[in-house]
């Protein structure tokens, strides 16, 4: 205890009220600024590890891209790297019926996701927090990513050693597989022309 905690304590007494809220409030700050430092570190240490930060997509990028999924055959959807699920819950909406599968390794928007899923009763959601590089996928018809260019190196990788489905389609947001032309690429109306690429993967084989 410092001095000043010291005197504090001498002058308010162990029976006012008034001393003890601002030593609750001052223990409220404390745990409030670790929580968010732990919260702010967990996202940078994962940030490093998968050379990405979590970041949500634009509403004219979530948009095109769900216009974009209705060229999938039906079937479960995956979202590589589904962050804050923003991306996620609009598709698990948008159908209703088929499975929708989220991978997210940090920890922070995997709880946030876990939770959401929850309050709002989406009951097509799951969502793993695994390298989905290193994991066996799923089957699926969609699988939608917005990672990086060593990231889509590693995810052709993959998809070439995997096997996918020859039905799947991949709708990669910014980045494009090295390997692989798409069959069609769209443009968003942003400041960056924002590319949207489509593949259908029985072209990868």
């Amino acid at each position: 205890m410092t001095r000043l905690d010291q005197l504090t304590a001498a002058l308010c007494g162990p029976t006012n009220h008034l001393c003890q809220k601002r030593t609750l409030f001052r223990m409220f700050e404390i745990a409030l600024i670790a929580l968010i430092c732990l919260f702010s570190i967990s996202i940078l240490w994962y940030t490093l590890k998968t050379g990405i930060p979590p970041m949500p997509s634009s509403g004219r990028v979530c948009r095109v891209i769900l216009g974009a999924s209705e060229k999938a055959a039906e079937g479960p959807i995956i979202d590589l790297g589904s962050g804050w699920g923003g991306l996620l819950f609009a598709l698990a909406r948008k159908y209703p019926d088929r499975p929708v599968i989220g991978y997210e390794l940090s920890w922070l928007p995997w709880i946030y996701s876990q939770a959401y899923s929850v309050i709002f009763r989406l009951k097509n959601v799951r969502i793993y927090r695994q390298n989905f590089l290193t994991t066996q996928l799923p089957d699926a018809t969609l699988l939608i990513c917005y990672l990086h260019p060593k990231g889509m190196q590693a995810l052709q990788k993959k998809l070439s050693s995997d096997g996918q489905k020859l039905n799947t389609l991949l709708i990669s947001n910014t980045f494009a597989l090295p390997e692989n032309q798409p069959v069609e690429t769209l443009r968003i109306d942003d400041l960056y022309r924002t590319p949207i690429y489509i593949y259908n993967l029985k072209d990868a084989d």
